[in-house]
């Protein structure tokens, strides 16, 4: 695979477009890419884009636009990550992992025992921050349509939006060690089902979010016999998932 490029503007046949800077930087001074040389380029929208270096210069490094590939490396699942707020890099280790297991859509949400809590300014930065992880993420692993992540909300409210928008064949779950079920005794959910995921932060979750969790319709699953940490515990369900359901 060539190396990937994230340009978020529209890409068309024959066009000479310009890296960013960071791209700019990444394909001259880390990878040595000279003129000539292939590469990929996608814009998050679907497919991706056969292109080449055509002019590196001091101040700007511009590729041509060779080829579309309809190119389709998305899971067949649908799933919504609700993970609860962690240290910095316990966050952008599962949001990174979980881009690259096929995760849809992200939703960052703080609890009773989060130990992180942001004002507003510092959220909405480390929301950008976790935008680029995800760029990076998917010109990593191939995938060519951007994961969603969504600002972060409390945990209470997330679970309002899911009983309002409940649909009969979504599968909402619970990882919780108090469980008996576990995800080889589930069916498969229907093609077109949205699985929702809800992990709690590094303490879990109080008795009464588990109570709130349940009552909003969410099956409770035991991961095995070992206590998961916050970080492991949503990229081993998603990988199981994946194994069962998913394209594995």
């Amino acid at each position: 695979m060539h190396a990937r490029f994230y340009h978020p503007e529209e890409i068309t046949l024959g066009k000479i477009i310009e890296l960013s800077v960071e791209n700019k930087h990444h394909a001259t001074r880390v990878l040595r890419l000279k003129n000539g040389n292939p590469i990929t380029i996608f814009n998050g929208l679907g497919g991706e884009f056969s292109a080449h270096i055509e002019v590196i210069s001091k101040s700007s490094t511009t590729v041509l636009i060779d080829a579309y590939h309809n190119t389709d490396r998305e899971s067949p699942l649908s799933i919504e990550l609700a993970q609860a707020i962690c240290i910095n890099e316990k966050m952008d280790w599962t949001i990174q992992k979980s881009i690259e297991l096929g995760i849809t859509r992200i939703q960052p949400v703080l609890t009773a025992r989060s130990i992180v809590h942001l004002s507003d300014e510092r959220s909405s930065k480390r929301l950008q921050h976790w935008k680029k992880i995800i760029i990076s993420a998917c010109e990593q692993c191939g995938r060519n349509y951007l994961p969603q992540i969504l600002p972060l909300i409390p945990l209470a409210e997330w679970l309002s939006q899911k009983k309002t928008h409940h649909r009969a064949n979504d599968v909402h779950l619970m990882l919780s060690t108090k469980a008996t079920n576990d995800l080889k005794s589930m069916s498969k959910p229907p093609g077109d089902a949205n699985i929702a995921l809800v992990i709690g932060p590094e303490g879990g979750f109080t008795a009464e979010e588990e109570t709130a969790i349940l009552y909003s319709g969410f099956i409770p699953l035991r991961l095995g016999k070992r206590i998961l940490r916050t970080e492991s515990a949503a990229l081993a369900t998603i990988a199981a998932m994946q194994a069962l359901w998913g394209d594995y």
